[in-house]
């Protein structure tokens, strides 16, 4: 089925089929119609509604401050902006770990609003939770290496797997979750060579944040690639542009014309018939 203009949209299924091709998987983040619908316009395969909108949007500490009804409004506005691409939402620190009943609700709230795919952070335990949400109906993609979730405020994001014991299970964990029928994997913050032993021993697509060229595709957060963040920048970002320097300009500009009585011009404002000027100046010379 195509969309409104004519474009086919990028479906779950399409991850694999791009893995078989060779076609490598771009994914972004968005947390609103306005950017969400700019970077479906850009082409890219999978639209994130990531919990580092908990940092990057609300100005929380860390991402795993972000409750489900934040995540649930964000997740909702982007949706409005996708068109094309495939629409990944985060379940926040919190929803899921708990229990599979907790894990499948939580994920059922985001498929509901329109979510193709759920991710969720972790191995071990949360293996399971990735199969009972699987069974439940709702495709689920894993994410391994450093976990933002499970940094507290004040703590360093570190690269993770730089041991054999932790990069091997690593490996395991990224088995156990292809087994358990997760569609996907994100690979976050870890050693290239460790990302070339882990792509090669599953069969779901593997994509890479901090994770070197190996992977199937890459993500990034879109308010970093574009330079709407400040503060330390992590190694695997690549600026494309500094949009929060313009913006801050753009205002500044703004600011300066309304303070010097530039702005509005007469061509920002709107005019009425004569005739009805002439006749409210009546009405109101009468009534004063």
């Amino acid at each position: 089925m195509s969309t409104l203009d004519g474009t086919i949209p990028f479906r779950v299924s399409d991850l694999a089929d791009r893995k078989a091709r060779g076609i490598p998987i771009v994914m972004a983040t968005a947390y609103d119609y306005v950017v969400a619908s700019a970077v479906d316009a850009a082409g890219v395969d999978v639209v994130l509604v990531g919990d580092s909108a908990a940092t990057v949007v609300l100005g929380l500490p860390v991402t795993r401050d972000v409750t489900v009804e934040e995540m649930l409004m964000l997740t909702r506005a982007a949706r409005r902006g996708v068109n094309r691409a495939m629409l990944l939402g985060d379940l926040p620190f919190g929803s899921y770990e708990k229990s599979n009943v907790q894990a499948v609700t939580t994920a059922r709230r985001f498929a509901e609003i329109g979510c193709d795919a759920v991710k969720m952070e972790g191995g071990g335990a949360i293996v399971d939770r990735a199969r009972a949400v699987v069974a439940a109906g709702i495709p689920v993609v894993g994410h391994l290496g450093l976990g933002p979730q499970t940094l507290v405020a004040g703590e360093s994001a570190r690269v993770q797997a730089r041991s054999a014991d932790a990069a091997l299970a690593l490996i395991r964990d990224a088995v156990a979750l292809e087994a358990a029928g997760c569609c996907a994997l994100v690979l976050e913050a870890v050693p290239a060579a460790v990302s070339e032993r882990v792509v090669p021993r599953v069969a779901m697509p593997v994509i890479g944040i901090g994770a070197g060229s190996a992977p199937d595709g890459q993500v990034l957060v879109t308010y970093d690639l574009a330079g709407l963040t400040e503060g330390h920048v992590p190694k695997f970002v690549k600026r494309y542009a500094e949009l929060k320097q313009e913006l801050t300009r753009s205002v500044t500009s703004y600011a300066d014309d309304v303070r010097a009585h530039r702005f509005p011009e007469s061509r920002h404002t709107y005019g009425i018939d004569a005739a009805e000027l002439e006749k409210l100046d009546r009405r109101l010379g009468s009534s004063s």
